[in-house]
């Protein structure tokens, strides 16, 4: 496997990629206010049995992410098949990449692929200077979830208005 910048080429294996998962936890939000005091809190749940759950962006940005000549890296075979794909972002005010999708083709996922991928990203922010990587995950995707954490990214925070769908958004940081 090899981790290279993308190609106009590779954003068609990118966009037709299966990005839905399975998940059999959820972090489900606990939420309550006063006028004082506001206390948010999130809860692990395991869920009956596994859950499919459709990826939330929608792929027609991914053209515009890779024209942004930013971060966008694809992680490819011998026989140059895409495998996955990590698009970042740099927000400049605060030193900071943002990752904007990390997807690894459901045939290949655990096997090191998407470790790889932000392996790859976490050099390229360092090369640019940057101090901080930021990530964010459905509150449904305990994959993902579970990936940054073990990963080293720290929970910072959350948006319920986040995705049009709906779902909750938690992010993470990592302090490069």
């Amino acid at each position: 496997m090899l981790v290279r910048a993308a190609q106009l080429g590779d954003l068609n294996a990118c966009y037709e990629m299966d990005k839905s998962y399975l998940t059999d936890h959820v972090w489900q939000m606990q939420s309550h206010g006063s006028g004082r005091a506001i206390e948010t809190r999130f809860d692990l749940i395991r869920l009956p049995r596994p859950m499919k759950v459709e990826y939330p962006r929608h792929p027609d940005e991914l053209l515009d992410n890779w024209r942004r000549e930013e971060c966008f890296l694809v992680a490819v075979d011998d026989a140059d098949n895409v495998l996955g794909f990590l698009d970042m972002t740099v927000q400049a005010w605060h030193n900071t990449a943002w990752i904007r999708n990390l997807v690894v083709n459901k045939d290949q996922r655990r096997q090191g692929i998407g470790t790889n991928l932000l392996r790859s990203a976490r050099a390229w922010a360092c090369e640019q200077g940057l101090s901080n990587i930021m990530a964010e995950a459905q509150t449904k995707n305990y994959p993902a979830i579970s990936f940054w954490q073990k990963h080293g990214f720290v929970y910072c925070g959350y948006n319920d208005r986040y995705y049009p769908n709906g779902d909750i958004v938690v992010f993470f940081y990592l302090r490069l």
